[in-house]
């Protein structure tokens, strides 16, 4: 499943338990555009078991954007019960980013 987080305290809650992917992005920005059509495929397939997806667009919630030092997007982090465990920024193709995400 993929949702949008803008608030903090959502946000915490949200990345507290199991893997969950944030993505990191903007409306104006090619790359996300380009990053957002591989999410939700592999979603919508569940190409990476039980994963959740939270996306944070980073112009409406600047507070979560600056706890994390994004500088710049996309940029995917990936938590394991509230932990970072990995990061990649820019755009990734599929094979890329299912491997990323194992």
């Amino acid at each position: 499943m993929i949702i949008h987080v803008n608030d903090l305290k959502e946000f915490n809650e949200k990345i507290a338990s199991g893997r969950v992917l944030v993505d990191f992005f903007a409306t104006w920005c090619g790359p996300c555009k380009m990053l957002a059509p591989v999410l939700e495929e592999i979603d919508q397939r569940q190409e990476a078991g039980d994963l959740l997806i939270v996306k944070v667009d980073v112009d409406e919630a600047s507070d979560i954007a600056m706890k994390f030092g994004i500088q710049s997007i996309p940029t995917l982090i990936l938590f394991e019960d509230g932990k970072a465990i990995d990061h990649a920024l820019g755009y990734m193709p599929k094979p890329q980013l299912l491997n990323f995400l194992k």
